[in-house]
C-alpha cells in the first residue's frame, strides 16, 4: 500500500510540515496523528508563510483531504480560530478538503488551567506551551474527557459529563486556592468552572467546526482500497515521546513512529514509507538534557541564521550540534526507511561544524543513549563547512563539502537521505531519486 508516514527524530520542529506538504502533491489523504495546539508547524509554499497548529500542512493543497485524527486532541476554539484564519488568507478550508475524526479528544478551557497549575507546583518545570495537551491526555486516559463526537449529545447528557470531568479539578483548584492565600504560592488564583461554562465554550466554536466532524475510517478504508496515496503527519517528535523519550521532561502522547500510526488509526502493515525528518543540527524548546547543547555565539548565530523560534510561543529554541547517536537511535525504534535533513543551507554558513558521534558516560566511551543521558558529554568529530547551496537544485551540484556532511550522516546511521532541504520555501527541497 502506497501508505508514508513522516516523523520526527529529534525535539520537534525539524522541519515535518515542509516535508508532508512536498509529499502531499500526490496524495489523496494527509492523516494528521498526534499532538495538540502545542505542535505548531511552519510550511514556506509559493512565497507565503503559512503558521498552523492543529491543521495538517497539506491544507494549503485544495486536491488534498486533510484530516485531524483520533490521536490528536484539538481545542475547539484553535481549531475554528485556524479555520478562519487559513480562510482568510485564501486558503480553501471547506467539507470536502478537511475533516476530523468523532474519535478526537477535546481540550477544554480547564486543561489550561491544570497545564499552568502542574507548572507551578513543579520544582523541574518541563517548559509546556500552556495549551492544556498534557491534561487533556491526562483525562483521556482517566477515561473522563469528551471526545468531538459528544459535542452533538442532548445538551443535557454533554453537561452531565463536562461536570463529571470537571469534578477533581475542582477539587483540586479548591485545595490549591487556599494554599494561595496564605502565601504558600506566589500564584493567580485558579478559577472555579462550571459545566454550564464549558457547554457554552463547546456550543460557542461547533457552529464553524461540526461540518468536518466525521467518522474517518470508511474514508480510509475506501483510499486503502483503492490504492491511494496516504501520508500519515506526526507531530513533535521522538525524543519528547511519553515512553521513549527524556521522560519526564517528554509531551504526554506517543510521537514515535507506532504512536503515529496508532494515532492515525492505520496498521503498521500498511505503511510502505517511514521518513525521519531532522534539522543539519538540533534544537530544543522547553527543558530537558540537551547534550550537544551550544548556548554561546555559535548558538545564537544558528538560531539568528534559521530563524529558530517556536511557531506556538515564539520563544527562543536552544540550539546545538547534529547528534547523531539519537538519530541513529531511532532508526530501528521508528523503522525508518530514509531521512530528510533539513537546514543544510543554514549550517553551511558555518566554516567548521562538529558532528557528535558518541558520548563520555561513566568513565566510557559508548554509542547509544542511556536512560539518564544528562550525564552524557559529547565526542565530536569535526567536519569542514563553509559552503553555499543556493545555486543548488541536485544532489550533484551541492558543494563537496554538504555532499560529504550528508555523506557521513548516511554512514554513521545507515539511513539513505532522500530529502534535504536548502533553503525555506519547499521548493528548495533535493529529492536523491536513487536512494
Amino acid at each position: 500500500m502506497p501508505i508514508k508516514m513522516i516523523v520526527g527524530l529529534q525535539y520537534g520542529d525539524e522541519g515535518k510540515g515542509r516535508a508532508t506538504h512536498y509529499e502531499a502533491k500526490n496524495a489523496s489523504i494527509v492523516i494528521r496523528a498526534t499532538g495538540g495546539s502545542n505542535a505548531g508547524h511552519t510550511v514556506v509554499a509559493n512565497g507565503k508563510k503559512y503558521d498552523m497548529h492543529l491543521l495538517p500542512s497539506a491544507i494549503i493543497r485544495p486536491e488534498v483531504l486533510s484530516m485531524i485524527g483520533p490521536g490528536v486532541v484539538a481545542d475547539v476554539k484553535v481549531l475554528a480560530e485556524e479555520i478562519q484564519k487559513m480562510r482568510d488568507a485564501g486558503v480553501k478550508v471547506e467539507k470536502d478538503n478537511f475533516v476530523v475524526s468523532e474519535r478526537t479528544h477535546v481540550t477544554l478551557p480547564h486543561h489550561k488551567e491544570l497545564d499552568r497549575l502542574y507548572e507551578m507546583l513543579k520544582e523541574n518545570k518541563v517548559g509546556t506551551t500552556g495549551r492544556g495537551v498534557g491534561p487533556t491526555y491526562e483525562e483521556k486516559t482517566r477515561r473522563t474527557n469528551i471526545r468531538m463526537y459528544d459535542l452533538f449529545l442532548e445538551p443535557n447528557i454533554l453537561k452531565e459529563k463536562i461536570a463529571e470531568n470537571l469534578k477533581v479539578y475542582n477539587i483540586l483548584v479548591e485545595a490549591i486556592n487556599k494554599l494561595i492565600e496564605e502565601g504558600i504560592y506566589q500564584e493567580e488564583k485558579f478559577p472555579i468552572i462550571t459545566a454550564e461554562e464549558e457547554y457554552e465554550y463547546c456550543m460557542k466554536y461547533k457552529g464553524v467546526i461540526k461540518e468536518f466532524i466525521v467518522d474517518i475510517y470508511p474514508i480510509l478504508n475506501k483510499a486503502i482500497e483503492k490504492n491511494e496515496l496516504i501520508i500519515i503527519e506526526g507531530a513533535q517528535s521522538f525524543w519528547l515521546d511519553n515512553d521513549h523519550g527524556d521522560y519526564p521532561m517528554t509531551t504526554s502522547s506517543h510521537p514515535n513512529a507506532s504512536g503515529t500510526a496508532s494515532g492515525a488509526g492505520i496498521g503498521p502493515t500498511l505503511i510502505k514509507e517511514v521518513i525521519g525528518v531532522i534539522k543539519a543540527y538540533t534544537s530544543r524548546v522547553g527543558n530537558g538534557p540537551f547534550i550537544t547543547e551550544q548556548d554561546n555565539d555559535i548558538g545564537n548565530s544558528i538560531r539568528e541564521w534559521g530563524h529558530e523560534y517556536g511557531t506556538t510561543t515564539g520563544r527562543p529554541r536552544r540550539i546545538g550540534w547534529l547528534d547523531l547517536v539519537m538519530v541513529k537511535h531511532t532508526k530501528n525504534t521508528s523503522g525508518l526507511t530514509s531521512l530528510c535533513v533539513n537546514h543544510l543551507d543554514t549550517i553551511g554558513k558555518l566554516d567548521k561544524i562538529l558532528v557528535c558521534i558518541g558520548y563520555k558516560y561513566k568513565n566510557q566511551d559508548i554509542n547509544y543513549v542511556p536512560i539518564d543521558k544528562e550525564n552524557c558529554k559529547p565526542i565530536y568529530k569535526e567536519l569542514k563547512g563553509g559552503w553555499n547551496t543556493q545555486n543548488a537544485t541536485t544532489f550533484e551540484e551541492l558543494p563537496k563539502e554538504a555532499k560529504d556532511y550528508i555523506q557521513f550522516i548516511e554512514e554513521y546511521t545507515g539511513v539513505p537521505v532522500k530529502y534535504i532541504g536548502v533553503g525555506a520555501d519547499e521548493k528548495r527541497t533535493i529529492i536523491r531519486e536513487e536512494v
